[in-house]
């Protein structure tokens, strides 16, 4: 048992160090799962080097909790949104697979169809089938302390991944997996700048409301073009609420009511395909006419930047299986865990985008 315990955890180990050199990235069509996630020797995620996360460290004694193994615990997985995105369909599959991979006895997972209560309700729920650690993407950013207290009085640690919450590290949860989402900004900014020359029109379709994500993605592109680009000025800001059908419609009025746009960042990739969609449907040439860029790295948002329909995609990698668990052996293992682990994202453009195809999820 001892030796094939050594060998797991050298497996695991290597896998790490492996993906610390890999570009992450990844999609598929959403009405798809099966074939969502691409290939994952290309795109497991990295966190940055340790200097780049930030606050203060826990550990199992500060935070609290028993001593586990892995392979001894009911482990609960909580989903934010019903896995027709991309997004989500790799991000579960990652945790399903991570957790099926380093034995974990169980793994307990739930959706919440987008509803706050319903994953209030979701995570009560695992922790009643006797769940022992957490794995949460928290639908939005406020609202989840009902659930974390109901945690925190089993003593069940919670991870949170993808999205940030309000509330107090190593009390309410273990720490923060994610990107910078202000950076994801700023760097889709640049994209913009390097695809229209810094002048034009843009419009933004924003992300759902009431998580840090489109926040902070909205923050980091609007700053950086003010300092940059003052001849690009963004006309429009409406949501689209990460859906394609939305961003669609969000496009179409757009095209009626600001015509002379030329130019889209959409904050994640279905919105900015359900641009394309309407964009095309109008007699316009997304990619040449529009210029898009948009957040996420799913494989059809990297197939209209080689079909020359898009410009450039930032990388916001979903696959959080193996940084998920590798943290909570750490965590159970006596290391302290930053506040936020911030993982490593890539960028796509015409440059890269066909070679990187296979990786895209």
């Amino acid at each position: 048992m001892m030796t094939q315990r050594r060998s797991r955890t050298l497996a695991l180990a290597c896998l790490l160090t492996a993906t610390a050199t890999l570009a992450a990235s990844g999609c598929s069509r959403p009405e798809t799962a099966d074939d969502a996630g691409g290939d994952s020797s290309q795109a497991a995620q990295a966190a940055k080097s340790p200097g780049s996360s930030s606050g203060s460290g826990c550990s199992l004694q500060t935070y609290g909790a028993p001593k586990l193994d892995l392979k001894d615990t009911v482990v609960g997985f909580s989903q934010s949104e019903k896995e027709a995105n991309p997004f989500r369909i790799a991000e579960t599959r990652s945790i399903k697979d991570e957790a099926a991979k380093i034995g974990v006895k169980k793994l307990l997972t739930t959706n919440a169809q987008s509803q706050l209560s319903k994953q209030i309700s979701d995570i009560q729920d695992m922790l009643s089938q006797g769940a022992q650690f957490l794995i949460v993407a928290p639908l939005n950013s406020d609202g989840l302390e009902p659930a974390f207290k109901a945690a925190a009085a089993k003593k069940v640690p919670v991870l949170t991944i993808d999205r940030k919450v309000n509330s107090t590290a190593c009390k309410d949860y273990v720490a923060f997996l994610g990107s910078d989402f202000v950076e994801q900004g700023k760097r889709a900014a640049d994209a913009m700048i390097k695809a229209t020359g810094g002048k034009g029109k843009v419009a933004i379709l924003l992300g759902a409301s009431g998580n840090n994500v489109t926040t902070d993605r909205t923050k980091g592109f609007v700053d950086r073009v003010a300092a940059r680009a003052p001849g690009l000025r963004i006309v429009a800001q409406q949501t689209g609420e990460f859906a394609r059908d939305k961003g669609q419609q969000v496009m179409e009025q757009l095209i009626q009511s600001k015509p002379d746009i030329t130019a889209v960042y959409a904050e994640n990739d279905e919105m900015g395909l359900g641009a394309v969609t309407a964009l095309k449907a109008a007699g316009k040439k997304p990619g040449k006419d529009i210029k898009i860029v948009s957040v996420d790295g799913t494989r059809n948002a990297v197939q209209a930047l080689v079909n020359g329909e898009y410009n450039a995609v930032i990388e916001s990698n979903p696959r959080f299986g193996p940084l998920a668990f590798a943290t909570a052996q750490k965590f159970y293992g006596g290391e302290e865990i930053p506040e936020n682990v911030i993982i490593s994202d890539r960028a796509y453009d015409e440059s890269n985008a066909k070679s990187s195809l296979g990786g895209a999820y």
